[in-house]
């Protein structure tokens, strides 16, 4: 199978993406390894803001092995509910996630649940460690999407942009290819392609942004939680725009709507509305953060 991966636009040509690596007949895919990598950058941004604001950071590692746990099966439920097609005939491949099928959303909701109950248990500030923790899963989002890359899923619509990427047709899905790709099919070194938008990439770039903001206005914070509350506007907000591009949505049954536009649109309203009443309306919401 080709295994190219091209940006023409930018004369960038990737040669060879291999989708695992073989070690003495042991396979691990890229994507997991991408996820770990994540994972680890996530935990340990969170434990130094936790150090750095006067928090024990040992509550955000006992946090991390919960929620990472938490949000890998809320992730894989939540792809495999809007999904239900593809497993409803093969149960077992619900428990192989090694190709992909975890949806963002999912696993923020599950993470979300996690720390509400943990701090719950440790008499912990559960705003103050969303702000925290919120960090590290920015982070996360920042390197995991390169998972997508190497799997080549992900991507978006048609485009001739100047971020355009063409994948080889046999390489993707043939549900994620709509009929203008086909349409606009090239060919190289006598090799179809499909060119398409990077959706993966525009995200990564955009949490990076996102996640500079949001560490500069830190000790800014005019409440506790205002940090997470930040995120969920800002990601939804870059979510949203991102999810109309592509091909490849969860969609809401009988509506046929995306699900992740749904309550991307949902967070951004929520998460206005919160900062609004915290700001305006609610007394006592100063926090103090040590620089």
């Amino acid at each position: 199978m080709n295994q190219n991966i091209i940006f023409p636009h930018l004369h960038i040509w990737f040669s060879g993406v291999g989708r695992m690596i073989d070690i003495k007949g042991f396979t691990i895919a890229y994507y997991g390894i991408v996820i770990v990598i994540g994972m680890l950058a996530g935990i340990t941004l969170a434990c130094y803001m936790a150090k750095k604001t006067g928090q024990n950071p040992d509550n955000y590692y006992d946090l991390s092995i919960y929620a990472i746990i938490c949000s890998i099966i809320g992730a894989r439920l939540y792809y495999v509910i809007f999904r239900w097609d593809i497993y409803k005939d093969d149960l077992l491949s619900i428990f192989n996630i090694r190709n992909g099928g975890l949806a963002i959303y999912g696993g923020v909701i599950a993470a979300i649940i996690t720390t509400f109950v943990y701090t719950k248990v440790k008499k912990l500030s559960f705003p103050l460690m969303c702000d925290t923790a919120g960090l590290g899963l920015i982070l996360g989002q920042v390197i995991g999407r390169w998972g997508n890359f190497f799997n080549r899923e992900a991507f978006g619509e048609y485009t001739d942009s100047i971020f355009a990427m063409q994948l080889p047709l046999d390489a993707v899905r043939s549900s994620d290819v709509t009929k203008k790709m086909l349409a606009h099919t090239v060919t190289n070194e006598g090799e179809v392609y499909i060119q398409v938008h990077p959706t993966f990439l525009y995200e990564s770039l955009w949490n990076l942004c996102l996640l500079i903001l949001l560490l500069l206005f830190f000790k800014h914070k005019k409440f506790d939680g205002q940090i997470f509350l930040l995120y969920l506007l800002g990601y939804g907000i870059g979510r949203f725009w991102i999810e109309s591009l592509r091909t490849d949505q969860l969609l809401i049954p009988y509506v046929k709507y995306p699900v992740s536009m749904f309550i991307a649109a949902l967070l951004v309203v929520a998460s206005i509305a919160i900062n609004v009443y915290m700001i305006y309306f609610k007394k006592d919401k100063t926090v103090e953060v040590e620089s």
